[in-house]
């Protein structure tokens, strides 16, 4: 039977994981600094971050905590993330 994901793959799961707990991180924090006028999170590193594993976990945070959901320049940006990341995730499943 032909698994999508093998064991070996765990690394993948734990780096998807990693990257969407960091994202849902720097979401939060870029909230918070926002409210108090300070230093912000690049809207770059947000993308990247998203980009390269963490897209889940940025978008969560965007919806719980109502955080750049109604800048249509960065939800153009976020959804080309979620278009790299899933090129980059089926194309290591497809040349493992």
């Amino acid at each position: 039977m032909n698994h999508l994901l093998r064991p070996e793959d765990n690394w993948i799961l734990g780096w998807l994981v990693f990257a969407s707990a960091l994202n849902f991180l720097l979401f939060a924090y870029d909230k918070l600094r926002a409210r108090a006028s300070g230093g912000r999170i690049p809207e770059s590193w947000l993308v990247l971050i998203g980009a390269i594993g963490g897209w889940v976990g940025g978008l969560a945070a965007m919806l719980l905590f109502r955080h750049k959901t109604v800048k249509p320049s960065f939800q153009l940006k976020y959804a080309a993330a979620l278009v790299i990341q899933l090129g980059l995730l089926l194309a290591y499943l497809r040349f493992r």
